[in-house]
Formats: structure tokens, C-alpha cells, sequence
């Protein structure tokens, strides 16, 4: 758990969109932690009626991941798993899953657009070279829209440093990795200019999983003088991966060859491509701003897990014009607050699948021949949402907000394919399909102490199918009337401080989720169908306690106990899952670290993190069981004088035996994808300055 204080230094500091100068009169003051997500504004944690969690720069500098997972598990109740290379999954009050049901920001900006989902986006930003990371646990929907059901992900990039500085960092390790970064920057006069580069190779520990990724990241912060701020970034990434990622093993193989993959052919190349401007300007009383951004996002896919039953090479793309519109007023009485805002998004796509012939020694895919087009379509996806966010203090000690959003959204569909549709690949006529929604929210917060605070949270949300379940239906009927999943949130919170040294969070929510989307099978027909007929329910307690232990130690636990169950799912006729726990939802994710800097050895940090994920069920018939696993990190770093810095991490120090993704099935029994064992990296970081 982040520390809810920070000693600051004088200089360019940034809160989400907005640069603030901190004179040296107020520098090494210590302020209460701030984040900028919950209300795209500025605001204390201690204020804001939702779960949100900060990583700021210097834990993700110290952290040095070489994976998404490395860092989100220091938020309590969030778990990333690996697929492969930077590749992941996500569980935020959520089974682990590749569903659409969390929002990737950089910046306050998606990622990518409603509709386009990719479940690996984390490695679509340059994380290693971040300014933050704010993790909003539960919906987000009230002010960002569709997707934002589990959470909210929003990366920070970093300002200019106020005088001139370069860094190089190097990074190796075994199976062939390296990763070189570097970054430079300045300020001069009114304009703060940085440039970020990170590029990463890996042959892999399995059997044909190589991976490669080359970022950059450009931002130009420029101060007018009316006292306005313009911040212009521009961040690409290429990923190049040959993947294994969810591709299990038997039991066998697992407990035997781990560095086996029976999907060597399978892979997957992304490019991603963001542009924004935001202007800002913002007196005592009120702030406007305004952001336009493009995007353009491509995959060439080969999808590892339909290689058994669908196996298909595809090509995607999407290109994105946006624009982000708030103003917020401030009120004397009661400390009110008004944020009136609407984004826009207009993101034409397209997709060409063809079908291939795949050749197997065993149950390896060792080839594959590429056949006829089984699926080619253009599709534009446009929005337009308005909403509100409203706040007063009744009293010295309660805060209260609500909110509103309004979700106008169409998708224009056309079918480039001549050939008549196959059972096997069904395919809608060309179309437009409309969905419209309104997420309201409801907030307060109450101080019972200096150092003791509360809230509690109802938040509804809704996801918009994406363009692949209305448009790609493979054998299903009636893709294209599906509504979108709705979910209702309930959240209660303490927040607080113990003496000088301890730090605590404590939440309890429930979600309700409705419509979800099942393929559903009528045993009569054997046809299948795409419809909203799932109910689930989502309940736990996430928990982040954070403590100094004397002047050399510091211990932090994020953790979660939660549990995730059916309550109406029906797969095909005659087959219930009410009442069963969802597959893949450990009901225990736990993260402890121990920190150590010596006061006899100045430029020493040490930190040993013990990862837990309890066990959880494989199936969704709740027949069999994954155990869990225990994994022991271990990271050292030695500063010698200002500039240079030597490092190394062991990941896996007890070479345990795990999987990131299990599953059963009473056809192949149990499957299993299994995790890196130990593995040691060493690197060295010179800053000139």
C-alpha cells in the first residue's frame, strides 16, 4: 500500500492533466495523498468516496517491473496474471479474465476505444517509464462509460525535470533478456520537454514465446502566460510476440516439461499509437479544459486458444479522433462543487479473419496454411456523453457527491464479404446497432478524525458488447440484439492512520452484475445462441495496511478475500451453474512486502515480497481444484553517490512450481499454464545531470 504521505521537492509537479508549480516555500511539507482519477479532478484520497489506490514514480522506479503484474499487485484486491512476454490478465473484482470489463487511461485518455478491447492493454503503455499509476477499484463508469465495470487503470506520464537530466538504465537477465531504457528532458523558461525509451527483448522461457517491444514516449508541457497550461503527448509502442500465454499443459507436461508449448505458431503483432493535446486553465474559483486526442491501434493476431476448435489469422485496426470537455466551478458555501464535462469519440475499424489449415506432431502445432476469408467488415464506433459531477460539505466533517452520465453510442457495421455466411461462420447483414445508457452515482465521506475517515458508494455501470461479440458470432445466432451487461455497486470505507508509523484501508463491496452475455446452446435445436441471460454476484474485503518498523524497515500488505458465484448461468439446456463460485476467482490474492534502508549504509534498498494466490476452481462445474501458489520475490539496489545506481531481483526465489492459468475439462482433464521459475536479472542506471 502506497504511503498516504509524501515528502515533495520545489519544482513542476502534475496531478492528471494538470501541472502545478510547487514553490520552494511549501517543499517538504508533507501532504495527504492525492488522485486525480476519481473525479478527473485534482482531489484528497481522504475526500473521495471510492477505493483508489496510487502508485507514484519513485515505487515503480524502485520496482523496476519487467511485467505489469510486478507493480498492480501492490494494490489491494488487484491481481495480473502473465501470458506470456508483457502479456496479462486482469482481476479486479473480477474472476481473472480477458473480458471488457476494465478501462485503460494514460493520462485520463482510453487506451483504446469501447468496443476494441485488448485485455493485455497495460503493455500497450510504457509502465517501466511511468509518473504514476492510480488504480480505481469498482465502477467508473459515471465518468468514463462503457467498460469501466472492475476498475479503472489510469498511467501517468511524466513532466520535464526543471533542469537539464538524462538517465540510461540497463537491464538483463536470463532467457535472454534485456531491456535498455533511456530518458532526457529539460525546462526552459515556459516549456518542460522529456523523451522516454524503452525497448525490451526476450527469447523466453518456453518453447517459442520471444518477445519484443519498442516505446517511446514524447510530452511538451508549455506554461502561457494567462497562466493556461498546453500538455502535448505523444506515446507509440510496437509489440512483436510469439505466444504461449494461456496455452496450458497437461498435468504432465506441467509437472514435467514446463518449457513445453503446444502453440509455437500461434503469435501476435500490435502497434499503438496515441496523440493528445490538453488546455487547461484554471483560476481560483474554477478550471476548463480541453483534450483532443488520435489513436490508431493494429494487431496481426493468431489466436493460440482457438487453435483446437477455430483456428483463424486475423487483421485489425482502429483509428480514433476524440475529444474531452470539462469545466468545473467552485462554490463558497458548503466548499460545492460542479464538473460538467462530455467526451466524444468517433473510431472506424476493421477486421479481416481468414481461416487456416494447421498441421500437429502430437499435440503440438508445428504449421499452418492460410485459407479463404471468413470474416471482413468495417465498423465505426461513435459516442457522445455528457455528464456531471456535483459535491458539498453539509458540515466540516462530510463530503457528499453524485454524478451522472449519459452514454450515446452507435456502431455502423458494414460486410465487405460476397461469399454466403457458413454455420460455422455465421455473419449479420450489414447493420447499425444503438445503445444508449444513464450511470448515476451516489458518495460521501466523513472525517472522524484527523486521521480517520469513511465512506460509502452505490456506482452503477454498464459495458457495451464489443465489436467482435455483435459482429463475430462464429456459430450463434442473434449477436446483434445484445444489450449491454449492467452492474450495481455497493462500497463501504475506513481510512485512517495509527500514531506516526501505520497507515491502514479497509473495503467492503458487493457487485451485482445483470445481462451478462452467454452463449447459450438449446439442446432440441443444437443450435447456438449469444443472448444477456447471466446474473453474477461479487462480494469481498480488500485490505492495505502500510507501517514503519523502526528506521530501517517498512512492511506493506495489500490483500483481498473475495468471493465470486453464479446466480443465474446457463450454458445449455439442462445445464445450471447457479449457485456455483465462477472458475478462475481465487478467493484470497494477497501481496506482502518487507522494505530495508540501512542508516549505516546511505544508497541501500532492499525488498522481499511474498505473493500469495489462494486456491480457486477450475471449472465451472466446481469439480476440481487449482491449490494456489506462495511465490518469494527478492530486490536490491545500491546508489554509489548521485548518479550511479546497481540493482538486481530474483523472481521465484523458491524455484516454486505454479500456474498463472488453470482449467478443467472432463475431455482433456486438467490443463495447466505454468508460471516463470526462478530467474535472476542484474542492471545498472546512470542519471547525468
Amino acid at each position: 500500500m502506497p504511503r498516504h504521505c509524501k515528502r515533495i521537492q520545489p519544482g513542476w509537479i502534475m496531478l492528471g492533466l494538470t501541472v502545478l508549480w510547487m514553490p520552494q516555500a511549501i517543499a517538504g511539507e508533507r501532504l495527504d495523498e492525492v488522485t486525480v482519477t476519481g473525479t478527473r479532478e485534482a482531489q484528497a484520497v481522504e475526500e473521495t468516496p471510492a477505493a483508489v489506490s496510487v502508485i507514484d514514480a519513485s515505487e515503480i522506479s524502485e520496482a523496476r517491473p519487467t511485467h505489469p503484474s510486478e507493480l498492480m499487485s501492490r494494490v489491494p484486491g488487484v491481481h495480473v496474471n502473465v501470458t506470456g512476454g508483457e502479456g496479462h490478465m486482469t482481476a479486479i473484482r473480477q474472476p481473472i479474465t480477458t473480458a471488457p470489463v476494465y478501462l485503460f487511461l494514460e493520462d485520463g485518455i482510453p487506451t483504446r476505444s469501447t468496443g476494441f478491447f485488448n485485455h493485455n492493454a497495460l503493455y500497450e503503455v510504457n509502465l517501466p517509464q511511468a509518473g504514476g499509476v492510480e488504480v480505481l477499484r469498482g465502477p467508473g463508469t459515471a465518468l468514463y462509460g462503457s467498460d469501466a465495470i472492475g476498475g479503472v487503470v489510469n498511467v501517468l506520464t511524466r513532466p520535464a525535470p526543471l533542469h537539464p537530466e538524462a538517465e540510461i538504465q540497463l537491464d538483463v537477465g536470463e532467457y535472454g533478456y534485456t531491456r535498455l531504457m533511456g530518458s532526457a528532458g529539460n525546462t526552459w523558461d515556459g516549456d518542460g520537454l522529456r523523451a522516454d525509451l524503452n525497448l525490451t527483448r526476450t527469447d523466453g522461457w518456453r518453447d517459442g514465446t520471444g518477445y519484443d517491444r519498442q516505446s517511446l514516449n514524447l510530452r511538451w508541457d508549455r506554461f502561457l502566460d494567462s497562466g493556461a497550461v498546453l500538455k502535448t503527448v505523444i506515446a507509440g509502442s510496437r509489440i512483436d510476440q510469439d505466444t504461449a500465454g494461456s496455452s496450458r499443459l497437461s498435468r504432465e507436461d506441467y509437472e514435467q516439461r514446463p518449457t513445453r508449448n503446444y502453440t509455437p505458431i500461434s503469435f501476435r503483432k500490435v502497434g499503438a499509437l496515441r496523440a493528445s493535446t490538453a488546455y487547461e486553465r484554471e483560476t481560483a474559483d474554477s478550471l476548463l479544459s480541453v483534450t483532443s486526442y488520435l489513436r490508431q491501434n493494429t494487431m496481426d493476431l493468431m489466436p493460440n486458444w482457438t487453435l483446437n476448435f477455430d483456428p483463424y489469422v486475423s487483421e485489425t485496426e482502429n483509428l480514433s479522433a476524440g475529444l474531452l470537455l470539462r469545466h468545473r466551478r467552485d462554490f463558497e458555501p458548503m466548499r460545492a462543487r460542479v464538473i460538467v464535462g462530455a467526451d466524444f469519440d468517433y473510431s472506424p475499424g476493421s477486421r479481416v479473419e481468414r481461416h487456416i489449415e494447421t498441421t500437429r506432431d502430437g499435440p503440438v502445432f508445428t504449421d499452418y496454411t492460410v485459407g479463404e476469408r471468413i470474416y471482413e467488415y468495417d465498423v465505426t464506433f461513435m459516442s457522445a456523453s455528457p455528464y456531471v459531477h456535483l459535491e458539498s460539505s453539509p458540515s466540516e466533517h462530510l463530503r457528499l457527491s453524485a454524478g451522472l452520465r449519459y452514454d450515446r453510442m452507435r456502431y455502423d457495421y458494414k460486410d465487405r464479404l460476397d461469399t454466403p455466411p457458413s454455420e460455422r461462420h455465421r455473419r449479420p447483414e450489414s447493420t447499425q446497432v444503438d445503445f444508449e445508457s444513464w450511470s448515476p452515482k451516489l458518495g460521501a465521506t466523513y472525517a472522524f478524525h484527523p486521521r480517520l475517515s469513511g465512506f460509502a458508494a452505490y456506482r452503477h455501470a454498464f459495458r457495451a458488447p464489443s465489436e467482435g461479440q455483435l459482429f463475430r458470432p462464429g456459430t450463434a445466432v442473434g449477436s446483434v440484439d445484445l444489450d449491454p451487461v449492467k452492474a450495481d455497486s455497493y462500497e463501504l470505507g475506513l481510512r485512517g492512520r495509527i500514531g506516526e508509523g501505520i497507515d491502514f484501508e479497509l473495503t467492503l463491496y458487493q457487485l451485482d452484475k445483470r445481462d451478462d452475455i452467454v452463449r447459450f446452446t438449446d439442446t432440441a435445436t443444437g443450435v447456438p445462441e449469444t443472448t444477456n441471460a447471466g446474473r453474477t454476484r461479487h462480494r469481498g474485503v480488500e485490505v492495505g495496511v502500510g507501517s514503519d518498523l523502526g528506521q530501517a524497515l517498512r512492511l506493506d500488505v495489500a490483500l483481498s478475500h473475495s468471493r465470486h458465484t453464479f446466480e443465474e448461468w446457463s450454458p445449455r439446456t439442462g445445464l445450471d451453474f447457479a449457485g456455483n463460485e465462477m472458475s478462475s476467482a481465487p478467493r484470497l490474492v494477497a501481496s506482502t512486502r518487507l522494505g530495508y534502508r540501512p542508516a549505516w549504509l546511505q544508497g541501500l534498498h532492499g525488498e522481499l515480497e511474498w505473493e500469495r494466490v489462494g486456491r480457486y476452481w477450475m471449472d465451472d462445474e466446481n469439480t476440481t481444484r487449482y491449490r494456489g501458489h506462495d511465490l518469494v520475490h527478492l530486490r536490491m539496489a545500491y546508489r554509489i553517490g548521485d548518479d550511479l545506481e546497481v540493482f538486481g531481483r530474483v523472481h521465484n526465489l523458491t524455484d516454486e512450481r505454479y500456474a498463472t492459468s488453470s482449467a478443467f475439462t472432463q475431455a482433456r482433464g486438467e490443463e495447466l499454464a505454468p508460471g516463470l521459475p526462478r530467474t535472476v536479472y542484474a542492471g545498472v542506471r546512470y542519471r547525468f545531470q
